[in-house]
């Protein structure tokens, strides 16, 4: 319902055949957003670091295919964006890394790839293993959160800035990013990113909650 009423709102589209939605994290409640992108029809880019998270979603059947290649990504959602085939593809990285690869791509080939985005990393546990620095593989995020909690947490805060920097530049050129109630914005403007509403008091974000914007 959340990917269908974002069509519905933000592309005046009740068919989302050949749209592309782009998000992160394939654990309990994030897990059914790959489900989703395929009821709604479109193509489902979902990021996830922890492989043990996409394997059991594609052991469901709730995640079509899996691949840890950034090329491999960007090539299967070309064609399936051509060819309106729905599609949920766990990538097995850092959505950071996604993020920034859309936005190579876009200034490369003047091509927004992405038309739907949002987030469902842990964000309201983000220094406890909730969200994982791009900096690191999951592996040595792991570690660092055991040897280093300081250290992990300013590695966390500037990774939050990345990845909000891609995301406007994408949202700058038409893509429509919502918050799915993780705290997401709220954790990157404690970082320092980018993410005020402009002219707004400091507790307005630049871009919508579900609950009031979508869903309600």
């Amino acid at each position: 319902l959340t990917v269908l009423n974002a069509g519905r709102r933000y592309l005046q589209a009740e068919d989302l055949a050949g749209k592309v939605f782009v998000t992160s994290g394939l654990g309990g409640m994030s897990g059914a957003q790959a489900k989703a992108a395929v009821i709604a029809g479109c193509v489902g880019i979902i990021a996830e670091v922890d492989e043990a998270a996409l394997l059991k979603r594609h052991k469901q059947g709730w995640l079509m295919e899996i691949s840890n290649n950034l090329d491999h990504c960007i090539a299967r959602l070309r064609e399936a964006r051509k060819n309106k085939i729905a599609l949920s593809l766990g990538y097995h990285g850092n959505v950071v890394d996604l993020w920034e690869r859309l936005v190579h791509e876009l200034d490369t080939t003047g091509e927004l790839l992405v038309d739907l985005g949002s987030d469902q990393t842990s964000c309201h546990n983000p220094f406890n293993g909730g969200y994982y620095p791009v900096q690191l593989s999951f592996e040595e995020g792991k570690q660092l959160l055991s040897s280093n909690p300081g250290k992990f947490r300013t590695l966390v805060q500037e990774s939050l800035k990345r990845h909000v920097a891609a995301i406007n530049k994408l949202a700058d050129k038409g893509m429509f990013f919502w918050d799915y109630g993780n705290a997401f914005l709220l954790e990157a403007q404690r970082a320092g990113a980018d993410v005020a509403k402009k002219g707004a008091n400091k507790t307005e974000f630049r871009y919508p909650s579900y609950v009031q914007h979508i869903m309600g």
